[in-house]
């Protein structure tokens, strides 16, 4: 089984930053992504950033590339994400997930929440103007 702990939401104002942290326990990840998703009230839950656990390579939401950094650590079986330039617009839960079986490659990158296997139980991100 895998577990998967965020932690690190809150409230900010606009142009603030926060990050986001995921901590994974149980099965490990070898060469499959991790990713972020968030879901804001009355919409459907949308793909923010993955990561390749082993390798690293990564991929980002248009609307936030530029503003966020996923990143790892694989010492702590930890998940990041920077979120930088915080706009009222970002306002969400945020989810962290992992897939057994997707991963990124190319252009390729595992948006579809589908394809996440394992996911933790979110962390409410609020930025106010």
């Amino acid at each position: 089984q895998v577990q998967l702990v965020e932690s690190g939401g809150g409230l900010v104002q606009a142009g603030a930053s926060l990050r986001l942290s995921c901590a994974a326990s149980g099965r490990t990840f070898s060469r499959f992504a991790m990713g972020w998703f968030r879901q804001a009230p009355g919409k459907e839950r949308e793909f923010v950033a993955a990561l390749n656990w082993i390798g690293g390579s990564t991929a980002y939401a248009d609307s936030v590339k530029g503003r966020f950094t996923i990143s790892r650590d694989n010492a702590l079986n930890t998940l990041y994400l920077q979120m930088n330039s915080l706009k009222p617009e970002d306002t969400a839960v945020y989810y962290c997930a992992a897939s057994t079986r997707a991963y990124i490659s190319g252009n390729y990158y595992p948006a579809g929440s589908h394809l996440y296997d394992y996911w933790g139980q979110g962390t409410q991100v609020t930025v106010s103007s």
